[in-house]
């Protein structure tokens, strides 16, 4: 069974034994979960009235904004049900090619149909996260979106009044308040009456942001000394022990990658997107750069605890590899080299979280 989801319907496309190959369409109203197992079961029922034998109910569903609840709600009735990443499935590379939720439908039959073969790399199937783990991700996730809110309110702010001739106010510093009170534009004239107004409104935006900040930042923090108080191997207490890693990037370390299985290094910087992306054909070989096909949060953390990482662990050997290279090369393709710092880097820190091998060189700031 495949389904896709709308708000209003669910698209059902099955494909049940002694049916031959056709493929059935079905549709009930979206969110009605008690249709969906309904109409799942009168399939069932049908398959075991034309065969005589009662065949289990294998359901797959694209990863997308409804997340994973309806995959729980399956798990749950005891359905084998699957989550794929749409993007990995193989389409026509037609300059126009049809689509359609029946043709959509009836390549997610196929597609599952390969991957209970045992075909490789016929799709990648999502690892539907827990409830507790999907919510961890929300402290670090919601901090980015308000730090990027108050990045636009003090840029709207500064551009009110750098059209003023204003170039030296700060919205951040503490006296914001007293400071727009004593304000002159660049021809020696107040601040207009609306355009005081309007900053101050910016302001108490701009002042709800810091506030709801300080809060998520505290919540944050009470995760990780909970984590590391009720087991001190866990990830969070083993990173914030490295020197230039800090609460941010350790959390949304944990949350966003190393609470996952992985088997080798080379998934490790998969997931992040880090993973190299050769085009070999024939006489062609070069270098793409890294795929950026997994986590972006992970990727864009790691870029930047790679630049903290050579501040702050200057003698680790990581960051001698990456001195190394870059004075090979003359100085040049600093940035090139410092995403595969970063690959290298995830990978040690996957280690070091997960079996406890150490960084070498890498000081510790905690016993």
């Amino acid at each position: 069974r495949t389904y896709g989801l709308s708000r209003s319907v669910w698209l059902i496309t099955s494909l049940s034994p002694g049916a031959g190959e056709t493929m059935s369409k079905h549709s009930v109203r979206g969110g009605d979960v008690a249709g969906l197992l309904t109409r799942f079961a009168q399939l069932q029922e049908k398959a075991r009235a034309r065969t005589g034998q009662m065949f289990p109910i294998i359901a797959v569903q694209e990863a997308g904004l409804d997340g994973f609840w309806i995959h729980r709600v399956l798990e749950s009735e005891g359905i084998e049900s699957y989550v794929v990443d749409p993007a990995s499935i193989a389409v026509s590379r037609r300059c126009r090619r049809a689509k359609t939720d029946k043709i959509d439908g009836e390549a997610l039959v196929r597609t599952l149909l390969a991957y209970k073969r045992g075909e490789p790399r016929v799709c990648a199937m999502v690892r539907a996260p827990t409830p507790e783990e999907e919510d961890r991700r929300r402290l670090s996730r919601e901090r980015k979106t308000l730090t990027a809110e108050r990045v636009q309110h003090v840029n709207r702010i500064k551009g009110l009044l750098f059209a003023q001739g204003i170039g030296d106010y700060e919205p951040l510093h503490r006296d914001r308040r007293a400071r727009l009170d004593a304000l002159m534009t660049g021809d020696g004239r107040p601040l207009s009456v609306h355009l005081k107004a309007q900053i101050s409104r910016e302001l108490d935006r701009l002042e709800l942001l810091l506030e709801q900040i300080k809060a998520v930042e505290a919540e944050r923090d009470a995760v990780l000394i909970g984590a590391a108080d009720h087991a001190p191997v866990q990830p969070p207490a083993l990173l914030l022990r490295l020197k230039g890693v800090g609460s941010e990037a350790a959390a949304l370390l944990w949350a966003e990658g190393l609470f996952r299985t992985f088997r080798n290094r080379r998934q490790v910087a998969a997931y992040a997107g880090l993973a190299p992306t050769p085009w070999k054909s024939g006489a062609v070989d070069r270098e793409q750069g890294v795929s950026k096909a997994g986590n972006p949060r992970l990727r864009t953390t790691m870029i930047q605890l790679a630049w903290l990482w050579l501040r702050h662990q200057p003698a680790s050997a990581l960051s001698l590899w990456f001195q190394e290279r870059v004075r090979r090369n003359g100085g040049r393709l600093r940035k090139p080299m410092l995403v595969a710092l970063a690959r290298k880097l995830l990978v040690a820190l996957w280690k070091y979280a997960t079996a406890g091998v150490a960084l070498e060189g890498a000081v510790i700031t905690q016993a």
